[in-house]
């Protein structure tokens, strides 16, 4: 199934995209493999399969939070480049 040049155009003004009309030809084939490898799998018979989150069964990924002594606040702010008493400075990001 390959992609025409007119879907490809479309695609990139959905997208908010330039494309170079030279590079419409390597794209329609990139895509129309990528399209390809979609309708192979597709073809997989997965009746009476359950779907699934993951691939392998997972319960609890996420470690126990420990609460642990903090570094000195002058030991922390000694490593910034910019610092009063308390906080880190950083150069303002809006006007």
């Amino acid at each position: 199934m390959g992609i025409t040049t007119n879907e490809i155009q479309r695609v990139a003004s959905l997208a908010k995209l330039r494309v170079e009309q030279s590079d419409v030809g390597e794209l329609s084939s990139q895509l129309s493999k990528v399209l390809d490898l979609v309708n192979q799998l597709a073809e997989v018979d997965t009746d009476g399969v359950e779907p699934m989150v993951h691939a392998f069964e997972l319960s609890n990924v996420l470690a126990i939070d420990h609460a642990l002594a903090s570094l000195p606040r002058g030991e922390v702010l000694m490593n910034a480049p910019s610092h009063d008493e308390e906080c880190f400075r950083v150069p303002p990001v809006m006007g």
